[in-house]
């Protein structure tokens, strides 16, 4: 009997709720009968003479190619050939299976069947659909595309017990390779152009011939001679000419620009005059294109076309990368398409170029048609909570936005939220929790009073961002917390991949209030719960730099960086007096500040391995140094380990610090542990099941710990045997990926608990599944929205 446990997330004062689902031993028999039909039950719905197309086999023969080569010709060749057999889960059909199993006259979509034949099933594949003398043209014209100029393939079938498949024999014979590469170009601006982007050139003699390549070159020139003011080039106008008859499997290249390029696309041409319609309607292009230069109401660099003047045609000037007189490229094209998207003021923004007619030299006007968002806009969201003790609560979201608040492009928003969650009976009855908050944000689309000079010319607009918040938490019967903060800060993108965010002041005040004696009593021994109600007073500064390339490139390896710094109290230790060797002396206004450095760095790198499969792991690492005015960071930035995001295989923040125990034996909390230092490691495989379901197979590992030691945490401080005291999980997950968003089940065990006697840490000896108890332990299935990294 197997079984699988459902854990909510487990708070303070909360205890554990398990839902199991029985699998009995019939009816895991019954699921591998109808799986052992769906492999051997297909064939009998055959058309009369018919087979089942089951793939190709391909050979690669030939002595003069490496064994790597033959490999990847086969690899690459048994993908071009078509068509494709049904496809298999778990080495069964079980897509044709359901359609098989419908019925044969059935047409409609309705009903179980229906929906099994036409929406799950797919139709067989038969052997009368393969055509041998396709499939080698194919095959043949893709190897002489990769320079095997000599490729011989022969074809035939077989058929067995009503299945068949394709058989080939490809010969590819030796690649050719480059011998020489010659830029054949005149004296003219083109061909100067050209002959300035060589050294970068993608064809590189004894580089194989590969005619992907030599296209790619072409469109590598085209791009230069776009970004140099050639508005009209396009790559069909160069030619590669190759001779291959110059003996022992080489050939020469020849790069030249078709005779019959037209004159406009070797000219360059220069920006002249430029319109802006920041008002523009989808349809009202017509109205749009009878502006003149008299209808527009800013008429220096850019003529404006706002009859209403609802923009301050200064941000259109920080905003635009093209001017008057400026040579054409497409890289500014494109990236001042992308500031005007980015300004977060314009639904659609649209731009076309046109000729000026009879002037001297080549020129160009510039179109923008800009169609803004409403400027003013609310919204509001609601969701509903349960947990497993019973508090059923609900929150309100209303969020209210102003765009281009001073007429410079500024955003002015302002959340409020509102909740409760509230137990009718039971223990936990009249502990009733209430929260609401405001959080306002202004942000101008540039740097103001900016600490230093930074190159902002790429396709995104630097933002100053000013935010204020207030939050007021209530636990009936145990504490009430006021909660300030303010943040003044810019955030800017080098490119697609890189991101910075600099926020120079950042202070966050908590200021707990009403806290009752019954609470008192109870943190008087619990660490945690003393943390909860700790008055925090953070003033300090922090910096984020994001790299990404999964939004930059579309190569097999993906790579993603983010690492902060986040220092407290520094400034403010110059102008207080306090003793340095005790915590807590040191304050401004009457209250303790924190005083700390905080590191932390996520690495994540995803590899394909195929189609539809990648293997993705993530290094987490962060350490947060206290001093003077504290022992410890505040609670609020501390980290935390376990949960749907961390290490799965245990209760959400119930790992660490360190060797310590957290679990209250006596009364069965798992309160929430948090530590100065953190390092976690995950790694999993991601692979296509079938449909939207995709299955995954994971291991986690990690751990937290105390900068400093704490009596009441033992076993939790870091030192020289962190590696001893890491906790590692493994598990298997499903996921269901319905476009909008991703449904994570993960289902973990704990393989090695850190807070055992060492030498008894690792418990792969004592997984029993057969174990009601050691199921409730062990087997925790994470429900989450989105992929875990």
């Amino acid at each position: 009997m197997f079984v699988f446990c459902v854990r909510g997330k487990m708070k303070r004062h909360e205890y554990d709720e398990t839902i199991m689902i029985f699998l009995k031993p019939y009816l895991l028999f019954a699921l591998i009968s109808v799986l052992f039909f769906c492999s051997c039950g297909n064939t009998k719905y055959l058309p009369e003479g018919e087979a089942l197309y089951t793939g190709a086999n391909i050979k690669v023969e030939d002595s003069l190619v490496a064994k790597s080569k033959r490999k990847t010709i086969k690899e690459e060749v048994a993908g071009l050939t078509r068509p494709k057999p049904n496809k298999k889960m778990l080495g069964m059909r079980v897509k044709l299976w359901a359609y098989n199993i419908a019925g044969k006259k059935r047409t409609s979509e309705k009903g179980i069947l229906g929906w099994l034949k036409f929406k799950f099933g797919e139709p067989p594949v038969l052997m009368s659909d393969v055509n041998l003398s396709l499939n080698e043209q194919i095959i043949n014209s893709h190897l002489e595309n990769q320079g095997y100029f000599k490729t011989a393939v022969d074809s035939d079938t077989i058929t067995r017990r009503k299945k068949g498949a394709a058989n080939y024999v490809v010969r590819p014979g030796v690649q050719y390779t480059i011998n020489d590469v010659k830029f054949v170009l005149d004296s003219s601006e083109i061909g100067k152009a050209i002959q300035r982007t060589t050294r970068r050139s993608l064809l590189k003699n004894g580089n194989p011939y590969n005619l992907s390549i030599i296209k790619t070159e072409r469109d590598r020139i085209d791009s230069r001679l776009k970004n140099r003011g050639f508005y009209y080039f396009n790559p069909d106008f160069i030619i590669v000419d190759v001779d291959s008859t110059i003996g022992g499997n080489k050939v020469n290249m020849f790069v030249k620009i078709k005779n019959t390029t037209p004159r406009q696309a070797k000219e360059i041409y220069k920006i002249n005059d430029i319109f802006i319609f920041p008002g523009y309607r989808l349809n009202n292009l017509n109205a749009a294109d009878t502006a003149t230069k008299n209808s527009a109401f800013y008429k220096d660099k850019y003529y404006v076309v706002d009859r209403n003047r609802l923009y301050n045609p200064v941000m259109f000037e920080r905003t635009m990368l093209f001017k008057p007189g400026d040579t054409y490229s497409r890289n500014e094209h494109n990236q001042t398409l992308n500031r005007l998207i980015s300004l977060g003021l314009f639904k659609f923004v649209k731009n076309r170029f046109e000729d000026v007619p009879d002037v001297d030299s080549p020129k160009l006007n510039t179109y923008y048609y800009l169609t803004p968002y409403p400027k003013k806009s609310l919204n509001m969201e609601v969701s509903g909570t349960t947990k497993s003790n019973d508090l059923t609560g609900s929150i309100i979201n209303v969020g209210w936005r102003n765009r281009n608040t001073f007429k410079g492009g500024e955003l002015f928003g302002i959340k409020a939220y509102g909740g409760f969650e509230i137990q009718y009976g039971g223990q936990f009855k009249g502990y009733n929790t209430y929260r609401y908050g405001l959080e306002g944000m202004l942000s101008f689309p540039q740097f103001i009073v900016p600490v230093f000079k930074l190159n902002t010319s790429g396709g995104f607009v630097p933002k100053t961002n000013i935010k204020l918040g207030y939050d007021w938490l209530t636990k009936q019967k145990q504490y009430t917390l006021n909660s300030f903060r303010v943040e003044y800060g810019y955030v800017w993108k080098e490119s697609v991949a890189k991101e910075h965010q600099l926020y120079p002041v950042s202070v966050n005040y908590v200021q707990p209030v009403n806290v009752t004696a019954e609470y008192m009593e109870s943190a008087k021994d619990d660490v945690t719960l003393q943390k909860a109600i700790d008055k925090q007073f953070i003033i300090g500064s922090n910096y984020t730099y994001t790299y990404n390339t999964l939004l930059a490139t579309k190569s097999k390896n993906g790579f993603y960086f983010k690492g902060g710094i986040d220092l407290s109290g520094n400034i403010a230790g110059l102008f207080v007096k306090g003793d340095v060797k005790n915590y807590d002396t040191a304050k401004i206004l009457n209250a303790a500040f924190s005083q700390y450095a905080r590191f932390d760095a996520d690495f994540r790198v995803y590899r394909k391995l195929g189609a539809n499969s990648v293997w993705a792991s993530r290094l987490l690492a962060g350490v947060g140094i206290p001093y003077r005015n504290s022992s410890s960071l505040p609670y609020i930035k501390q980290f935390f380990s376990g949960g749907n995001n961390s290490l799965r295989g245990f209760r959400s923040r119930s790992v660490g610090p360190g060797a310590y125990n957290p679990v209250d034996s006596t009364t069965d909390v798992y309160p929430d542990q948090s530590g100065d230092i953190k390092l976690e490691f995950n790694t999993e495989l991601r692979a296509k099941l079938f449909s939207i379901v995709y299955g995954a197979l994971f291991v986690d590992a990690g751990n937290i710990w105390l900068f400093n030691e704490n009596p009441q945490q033992p076993g939790g401080k870091f030192s020289k045997n962190f590696m001893k005291e890491i906790a590692v999980n493994a598990g298997v997950g499903l996921r269901f990926d319905v476009s909008i968003l991703v449904l994570r089940l993960d289902l973990g065990i704990p393989l090695r608990k850190p807070w055992l006697p060492d030498g008894e840490r690792w418990v792969l000896d004592q997984v029993n599944f057969g174990d009601s108890q050691w199921r409730k332990d062990n087997l925790i299935l994470n429900v989450a929205i989105g992929m875990p990294f």
